[in-house]
């Protein structure tokens, strides 16, 4: 014998569907939230200049290190300068004048060549703590905006979940309301198929959108009303309403 039960009971297993759809969409909102916000997006992006960031500022160490290197030179030659002037001032020997002269004159030509390589370090530094100050800023941005979308990815996935509570408590209510066997086969006919109860409206199945034949509803009208029928077409169980056209 099949399941019976009155149409006002099986009217409610349009309920109980709506209440599977709102829940079924609420998970997939939930689930596809992080890409909605662009979430991997943005963390790939972070991560990125995360490592811009990184060679950047070992570029501006290199730069810092030989510039530190340069200085150290220059401050050599000086002190070789320093000295030779001050020997220069105390010889009384033309000889050890004219050999202190000519190795000043090469050491102020040292120094001027790594003065100017001194210079030139400092302008390649000047540019690397641009760039690095430039990634720094791009970073903060993209920082900002990933904290933006987590924040939002937390509202959204709790009003969900909080829509996902009230669909529970109703869909509760309304299985508690219902014989064990029409839930049964509302259940079965729902995992294998996807959707547990249609609504015929004129003379449309609802979780098809088909058309039923005529041969179709001549046997749907032969049913009695208290007799659980399937969908021909979605295999849902297949409720009857004055909007079914029959």
């Amino acid at each position: 014998m099949g399941v019976t039960a009155p149409p006002a009971v099986q009217a409610t297993l349009l309920d109980l569907a709506e209440c599977d759809r709102a829940l079924q969409h609420a998970a997939s909102k939930l689930r596809a939230l992080p890409e909605t916000l662009h979430i991997p997006t943005l963390e790939a992006v972070v991560e990125e200049i995360k490592g811009r960031k990184h060679d950047a500022m070992v570029e501006k160490e290199n730069i810092q290190a030989e510039l530190t290197r340069a200085e150290s030179d220059v401050q050599l030659v000086e002190a070789r300068i320093q000295k030779d002037d001050e020997r220069l001032t105390q010889t009384s020997s033309a000889k050890d004048a004219q050999g202190l002269d000519h190795e000043l004159e090469t050491l102020r030509k040292r120094r001027s060549d790594l003065e100017d390589i001194e210079l030139a370090i400092m302008e390649r530094l000047d540019q690397a703590e641009k760039v690095l100050s430039g990634v720094q800023a791009e970073l903060a941005t993209a920082e900002g905006a990933l904290t933006e979308a987590r924040a939002e990815l937390v509202t959204q996935s709790a009003e969900l979940e909080s829509e996902s509570a009230t669909q529970s408590a109703s869909r509760q209510a309304i299985v508690g309301g219902l014989p064990e066997d029409v839930y049964a086969l509302y259940e079965r006919q729902r995992e294998r198929y996807g959707v547990g109860a249609s609504h015929l409206r004129g003379g449309v199945s609802s979780a098809s959108g088909v058309a039923l034949t005529e041969s179709d509803l001549q046997d749907i009208r032969r049913a009695s009303p208290d007799e659980v029928i399937l969908c021909p077409d979605s295999n849902a169980i297949l409720v009857r309403t004055p909007e079914s056209g029959l």
